[in-house]
């Protein structure tokens, strides 16, 4: 989904950010969606997905996993993140095996997340590219705060709001984690790395 394309900061920390997907196709295989949700959800979990959600609810890190669970319907798209290969090729490895019947989506720097699909041996149907940014570019945020912004697809996470979020981290007040938390409860779609978050936030601070 071109959404989670244009997430950008350094490539090194790009390479613990992955996202995954579960996507129906209209009039082809968008019912009973619920059952096979939630085994993609199982799934997800014991790979120990730190964040994934559901659009019509929000974010794992906002609300539990039964909240999201009950509210799940035909119409519900099913997306998280992880922070490593591994955790993405167990995940291919035991939805492959469970055959679902719906499109699985991966989203990562190339070079790993290639190798994980060729490991498991998934045919991959397609491949979106983001090619940067045009434009203005002097009127954007700083790398590092676009580093954040652009891990909620829909950009919810205002720029002002990461820099008032260091600036309490780097005053004491809240721990990077809490800091990345609150940014993530933002990102409705459950995509937020907060993981990634927090290292980033973390570096921000300590650079002021």
């Amino acid at each position: 989904m071109t959404h989670s394309l244009h997430r950008s900061g350094n490539i090194e920390c790009q390479k613990k950010d992955f996202i995954w997907f579960m996507y129906q196709t209209k009039s082809v295989n968008d019912k009973d969606i619920k059952p096979k949700a939630v085994q993609f959800i199982a799934v997800a979990e014991a790979q120990g997905s730190p964040n994934w959600g559901d659009v019509k609810t929000g974010p794992r890190t906002r609300f539990s996993c039964g909240e999201i669970i009950e509210k799940i319907t035909d119409k519900s798209r099913i997306r998280g993140v992880f922070t490593s290969k591994e955790q993405v090729i167990g995940f291919l490895k035991d939805i492959k095996r469970l055959d679902l019947g719906q499109s699985v989506i991966i989203t990562g720097v190339l070079t790993e997340v290639l190798p994980a699909c060729q490991e498991v041996g998934v045919k991959i149907h397609s491949i979106n590219y983001a090619l940067g940014i045009w434009g203005k570019k002097e009127n954007l945020p700083d790398e590092e705060t676009l580093s954040i912004t652009t891990m909620c697809g829909h950009h919810m996470i205002p720029p002002k709001f990461v820099q008032h979020m260091v600036s309490q981290v780097e005053k004491g007040k809240i721990t990077a984690e809490d800091a990345s938390r609150q940014m993530s409860d933002l990102c409705y779609c459950g995509i937020f790395n907060q993981v990634r978050c927090a290292k980033i936030v973390k570096e921000m601070a300590g650079k002021k």
